[in-house]
Formats: structure tokens, sequence, C-alpha cells
């Protein structure tokens, strides 16, 4: 292995901090990776990695070299993708993890969008509510709706995300349709606990442009966001979720949107990235089409 293959495996195995997971992300056997590794090692003179059972971490050694090859690797991503950005051009793998809520037709049509112009990226897409660790776990890069918790991770805002408060016709000719704030508690309703913060998540509303919080007492807690809509489409109870979440079901009728004149402002929308990660060419172009695709999701509330 050259010099520079050795560097970008050095780099990802530092990143992900297991030989397996190394393995699997460059698509290579563990073997290889340890033997890459060593041979990396003998000709430097030193040792960068301390190896356990359990763990694997950088060295003293490791910590400089590896903040020399981030700088080497960035540099290089730069220099060639610097005249050519074309889908032809670029390959390698992307590991993109999105909210449960943007698992609908329309988001994953668009993601085809993606691949079709970039045909050498190889995208794997998770989807899941819960915290990941995108180090860990080897995702390179995941979308997350609303306040983040502080972290280490670079969070760049890519869009907005209009939140619809609703209920299924059959629990609002059950029940009646609340008009004023005031009217909730006497309601039912379907509470969402996050994955994020193992908290169950307020309904947000604005009231003459201050936000006003409401958590329901009675009704389901549901801890995932498909399962939360079709709660609410059932008539288990009032809801609220992105706009993206409930578009098809509002326009079908399945839903019907309440306290309107209070919808809350916009949820920020962010891509979220490792900072001790260079950015990736593959990244990068992802980052700047989601920036130029999606403005403004609330556009699918309508759709």
């Amino acid at each position: 292995m050259d010099l520079l293959q050795s560097m970008r495996l050095f780099a990802r195995l530092a990143e992900l901090g297991s030989f397996t997971k190394a393995a699997e992300s460059l698509d290579i056997g563990r073997p290889q990776v340890t033997r890459y590794i060593q041979e990396l090692e003998t000709s430097l003179g030193v040792r960068l990695f301390q190896r356990t059972t359990r763990k694997v971490a950088l060295t003293a050694e490791g910590e400089r070299f590896y903040e020399r090859v981030q700088e080497i690797l960035a540099g290089i991503s730069a220099a060639t993708t610097m005249f050519d950005r074309s889908g032809a051009t670029l390959a390698g793998r992307l590991r993109v993890d999105i909210p449960t809520a943007f698992a609908q037709l329309e988001f994953i049509k668009s993601l085809k969008e993606f691949t079709a112009s970039y045909p050498g990226i190889n995208m794997i897409l998770g989807v899941t509510d819960r915290a990941v660790d995108l180090i860990g776990e080897g995702i390179d890069c995941a979308l997350r709706i609303g306040d983040l918790r502080d972290s280490t991770l670079i969070a760049r805002p890519v869009a907005t995300a209009t939140m619809v408060t609703c209920a299924a016709p059959e629990y609002l000719h059950e029940h009646g349709e609340p008009e004023t704030l005031d009217e909730l508690p006497s309601h039912r309703g379907v509470n969402f606990l996050s994955g994020q913060s193992n908290r169950t998540l307020p309904w947000h509303f604005s009231v003459k442009g201050q936000d006003r919080t409401f958590v329901s007492s009675a009704g389901i807690t549901v801890t995932e966001s498909n399962a939360y809509v079709q709660c609410g489409v059932s008539g288990f109870g009032i809801i609220q979720a992105p706009g993206i979440a409930v578009a098809e079901h509002l326009n079908s009728g399945a839903l019907v949107e309440i306290l309107k004149p209070y919808r809350p402002a916009p949820r920020s929308v962010s891509l979220l990235y490792p900072s001790r990660t260079h950015l990736a060419p593959q990244v990068q172009v992802f980052i700047e089409w989601l920036q130029q695709r999606f403005p403004d999701l609330s556009d699918w509330l309508e759709s």
C-alpha cells in the first residue's frame, strides 16, 4: 500500500477507534488493516496506536501524526476537486443518517436525484430517531430537526421545517376542535419521547410572537416518528409534527390542521458531521446539494 493510501487508512482508524470498523468502512479485510498499520509504524519508526482488547487509541506520536495527516488529506481533496465536481469524478462511500420523519416518499425520491447526479458515490442511508455516535458508528453526516445538544460536532443549518398541529376527523368529531390554547388541557394528545434527550418533547405555539409550550397529560406516548403520526391518524389524539411527516395525510383528509393561528416558528434542520474529520468531497457535495435543494422544507406541506 502506498503512503497516501496508508494515511487514509490511518486517519479512518483514528476516527473510528476500531480495526473492524475501519476495515468495514473501507471494504477491506481486518488483517489487511493490521498489516498496513504495522508497516506504516515501521516506516515511521514510532508506535501510532495503543491497542487493547476493547479499544484502539492514538499515542502522543499518533496524535501529532494525525494532525498533519488531516491537513495533507484535506489539501489533496481540495486540489483534486478544485476544477471539476461533476458526478463522474466523485467516488466513495457516503453514510447518511436521517430522522424517521424524513423517511417519506418525497424525500427518498429527492435522494434518488442526488445518487443519479453522483453515480460514483455509494450512499448508505440510516433512519432512526435515537441519538447516534457518528464517529463510533462510522456515520459521515446526520440530519436532525430542532435544537441540538452541545457537542464537538459541526452543525450546519440546511433548511427549516414547518411544524403542524393536527388531529384525525374522527377525534375532532368526538371531542370537538380546540380554538384556543386554553382548551388543550381538556384534550387527549399523542406525546413523543425523544431518542436524543429521552424526554417528552413539548408542543410549541406562537402567541403574539412569543413561544409557548404545552405537554399533554392525557393520551399515549410514542418513541418512533411514523408510529407517532399513525397514532394521530388513528384518532388517539392531537399531534404536532413536521409538515414533511404529515403532508400526505393532510392532503388526503386523514388529518386536519388545527390551531393554525398559533402555528410555531419553523424549526431548523441541521446537518451534523464530526469536527475531527476533514470534510471528504462526497460529504461536501452532499451538503451543498441539500442547501440548494431544500431551502425550505415547508414547501412539501402543500405537495
